[in-house]
């Protein structure tokens, strides 16, 4: 079984950031901003096993990331990942909701 480094770009930890913030700062609830991302950042530590597993994604909305971009999904987050070599690069952690 394959096994992945995990690659955060400046933007996915941006994004990362910002989701912690708003769930601690706008909806007041610190504990459950805590435990979103853990949950969030437990789901992407799952892609050092299965990143390669999953289909890569054909609609027009991923183009923007480049080819043969990958996702993941975390509850209403979508992690879009691209992986290279022996690497998974996190690039962007969004609300999306694609079918």
């Amino acid at each position: 079984m394959a096994r992945f480094e995990i690659v955060f770009s400046e933007q996915a930890n941006t994004d990362i950031q910002n989701l912690t913030d708003a769930i601690m700062y706008e909806f007041q609830a610190p504990l459950t901003a805590f435990k979103y991302v853990q949950g969030l950042l437990n789901e992407i530590k799952k892609l050092k096993t299965i990143a390669d597993f999953l289909p890569v994604q054909k609609s027009a909305y991923f183009l923007q990331y480049g080819f043969n971009i990958k996702r993941l999904r975390y509850k209403k987050m979508t992690i879009i990942y691209k992986v290279i070599g022996n690497a998974v690069y996190v690039i962007r952690v969004v609300f999306l909701q694609l079918s």
